[in-house]
């Protein structure tokens, strides 16, 4: 009943449209109880022999059923269209509402789920809503009524073959009720399975460049073949339920059919029914046992409905890790821009329990300075520019933005004031003038060539036959990698923050290029804060601080002409570079 009441409130905001369906609905249940006693006349009136005034009175209920029958086709219209449109607008913002749930997560949800289940979750199960109110719920409404009408006509008709019609109800019930019970576990596992077919088609679709470069098609495709036959099997063993039952169903539904024959015959035999009502009761029999019959497919459709619901809903009801205090202010800033003083203060920080990244981690980066990050890798350089970014939370000690400690401000406001360039650069399907303009949509043409000139990308887009036109393909995979890194980096140059945070900014460049990048990084960095994590040493000369960590803690600490002149870490590092 949680689960219900949950998808009630979500779809609120389309009752005027469901209720309006509802409505149509309710007055073609009412136009299909009419019919039938319509036809039940005609067959009287043939059976008492058609005179004149016998031929006017069919002319009279044929017109009157050619109405029902036109007024039917509008009151189904509206049904089926009005559910529709409230069932498929409600999944729409469905799955806005999970995205956007997604899109507030930390880093660490992702790093723990594989992307096609979320895809899965926002695609296929969000889908399921639409069986629950343009199927199931204007059905069950629908076989409710028609079932308490017909109930209702028959005990009218003749009370003793109405009870005897209601003997296969209880069986009916009682089949339905373990139907549920056994199936809808069943179709729970259906949904993940698909979740997981989905993830192995991301995974795969995604690296299909190291499958084929190492010849591992065969082994992928086993994989890809495991995952279906997961799915197949889940999804016919909730199918095999329903293939007993729906035999089950037709058999008991068939059963009233042969009481009305029998005891229905027996009673016109001794005039105590006419065949006018017996007429009836046939007719009726039939709108009566339908809604019956269509009970597996309904339970089939709520079950695989409920399975998706429960696993939009864990989404939904997932907090975040990372999330803003309530009422929480953005940061201050003096014309839209933040000094860029920035101090961890021993900050220690861990992705699994027992392992640190990061141990007692304390330094200061004052406004307009340059703080490089280096040694091997493992030792928690990229964590620094995560926690600086906030994409994390440290597990101990404090992280300050000017003076304000990252968590008593807004995640956003944080962000706004930080450009990254990451060491995997990731681009958008799209031209390259819209990923450079990704960081700053409003940009004009003109700022967007300046930021390329400035990252030594805009020679190499002017030789491309669509220049700023030019498809990126999908993660800009139409690129090498070095000019991908470039457009990544004239991304940040045109966002004009006053952090930049640069994560191998030029490790897939060449030397005249890390050249000309340098340059651009130098022309930048004037009143800026910078953190730059470099592998290449010489990118890192002119840093005003250069930290030196070893096993997620600061093992040396100054200028490059002040390590460089000491035994330790860093010069040993040169010397091995050199």
């Amino acid at each position: 009943m949680n689960l219900l009441w949950k998808i009630a409130q979500e779809a609120r905001r389309y009752k005027g449209l469901l209720i309006t369906g509802a409505l149509a609905t309710l007055l073609l249940t009412l136009l299909n109880l009419i019919v039938p006693r319509l036809l039940a006349r005609m067959t009287g009136i043939v059976q008492r022999g058609v005179g004149e005034q016998g031929l006017r009175e069919i002319f009279i209920l044929a017109s009157a059923l050619l109405g029902l029958y036109a007024l039917r086709v509008l009151f189904r219209f509206l049904s089926n269209y009005l559910c529709h449109k409230a069932a498929w607008n409600l999944v729409k913002d469905l799955r806005m509402k999970v995205y956007n749930q997604l899109q507030g997560f930390s880093l660490s949800f992702f790093h723990k789920r594989q992307t096609g289940d979320l895809m899965s979750r926002v695609v296929n199960d969000t889908a399921t809503f639409e069986l629950l109110y343009a199927h199931i719920i204007p059905e069950s409404v629908t076989n409710a009524l028609t079932l308490a009408g017909v109930l209702a006509i028959l005990f009218s008709i003749n009370p003793l073959l109405a009870l005897l019609v209601c003997i296969p109800i209880p069986f009916l019930l009682f089949s339905g009720w373990v139907l549920m019970k056994k199936v809808r576990p069943r179709f729970r596992a259906t949904q993940k399975s698909l979740a997981m077919l989905n993830a192995q088609l991301q995974d795969n679709l995604s690296g299909m460049q190291e499958i084929q470069a190492f010849g591992q098609q065969e082994r992928e495709s086993g994989r890809v073949d495991e995952k279906a036959e997961e799915y197949t099997r889940d999804n016919l063993s909730a199918l095999k339920l329903n293939a007993i039952f729906h035999p089950s169903v037709e058999f008991l539904t068939a059963l009233g059919t042969v009481i009305v024959v029998a005891f229905g015959g027996a009673l016109a035999y001794r005039t105590r029914l006419s065949a006018e009502d017996v007429v009836a009761f046939l007719l009726y029999l039939s709108l009566f046992y339908a809604p019956i019959t269509g009970l597996a497919q309904l339970l089939e459709n709520a079950q695989l409905a409920l399975a998706g619901t429960e696993r939009v809903l864990e989404i939904l009801d997932s907090t975040t890790e990372v999330a803003d205090k309530a009422g929480a202010p953005d940061i201050p800033t003096v014309q839209g821009r933040i000094q860029g003083h920035i101090r961890f203060e021993d900050v220690s920080f861990h992705y699994v329990e027992g392992s640190p990244v990061l141990d007692r981690v304390s330094f200061e980066v004052k406004p307009g300075q340059m703080l490089a990050l280096v040694g091997p890798t493992g030792v928690g350089k990229t964590t620094i520019i995560h926690l600086a970014a906030r994409f994390y939370d440290p597990t101990a000690g404090k992280i300050s933005l000017d003076g304000h400690d990252l968590r008593d401000v807004t995640q956003n406001s944080v962000r706004n004031q930080i450009s990254l360039v990451l060491q995997d650069t990731f681009l958008f399907n799209g031209t390259i003038a819209e990923n450079i303009a990704y960081a700053k949509p409003q940009a004009t043409m003109e700022e967007i060539i300046a930021s390329a000139q400035a990252a030594g990308i805009y020679d190499d887009i002017m030789d491309m036959p669509r220049q700023f036109d030019t498809e990126t393909g999908e993660r800009g995979v139409r690129l090498s990698g070095g000019q991908k890194q470039r457009v990544s980096i004239a991304r940040a140059i045109l966002r004009d923050t006053p952090v930049l945070i640069l994560d191998e900014a030029t490790a897939s460049v060449d030397m005249q290029t890390e050249a000309r990048i340098q340059e651009a990084i130098q022309k930048m960095s004037s009143g800026r804060t910078i953190i730059a994590i470099a592998h290449r040493l010489s990118t890192i000369r002119n840093a005003d601080v250069i930290l030196v960590l070893k096993e997620g803690r600061i093992v040396q600490q100054g200028s490059h002409g002040e390590l460089i002149g000491q035994p330790g870490m860093y010069r040993d590092l040169c010397a091995a570079q050199q």
